[in-house]
């Protein structure tokens, strides 16, 4: 792991597994899926086309303290539609300002136009911790003598 690296170097060694619901699926079938996979939000999809996303805020905010039924209640009633992408290419520190100040937890990342995999920023810190790990371990070989030339 290195600092700099595309979200679709994070993507290709976190694995680019999307979870994603239908639009007109209940909620209470959403929150049930992000349970089965321990995950936080679903993209929601029709067929390859990205419509929005549904996490586990959008749950609280709109359907439980809103006094509404999720058994009830569409996905497509809830989900956030004006959504805040990246593409593959940008880089892990490009990703995490941008989902800083968008406010978001969960980043729909594309490449071609289509949906190349989901990061959390979960997924970001780690990978930073990481990288600086590696960096600092490089610097502690090298300081010590044993770093290759």
């Amino acid at each position: 792991m290195k600092p700099g690296a595309s979200l679709a170097e994070l993507l290709g060694h976190k694995g680019g597994a999307v979870y994603s619901i239908a639009p007109d699926a209940t909620v209470y079938d959403a929150i049930h899926a992000m349970a089965d996979r321990s995950v936080g939000a679903l993209l929601v999809m029709r067929d390859d086309a990205l419509l929005g996303i549904i996490s586990e805020r959008d749950y609280t905010r709109k359907v439980i303290l809103a006094g509404r039924s999720s058994r009830e209640t569409r996905v497509e009633e809830i989900m956030t539609s004006n959504l805040v992408t990246a593409s593959s290419s940008q880089t892990v520190e490009e990703a995490m300002k941008l989902m800083t100040e968008a406010r978001v937890r969960h980043l729909p990342v594309l490449e071609g136009g289509r949906v190349a995999g989901v990061v959390s920023i979960g997924d970001l810190v780690k990978w930073i911790i990481s990288a600086q790990e590696d960096v600092i371990a490089q610097l502690s070989s090298y300081i010590h003598g044993s770093y290759p030339a």
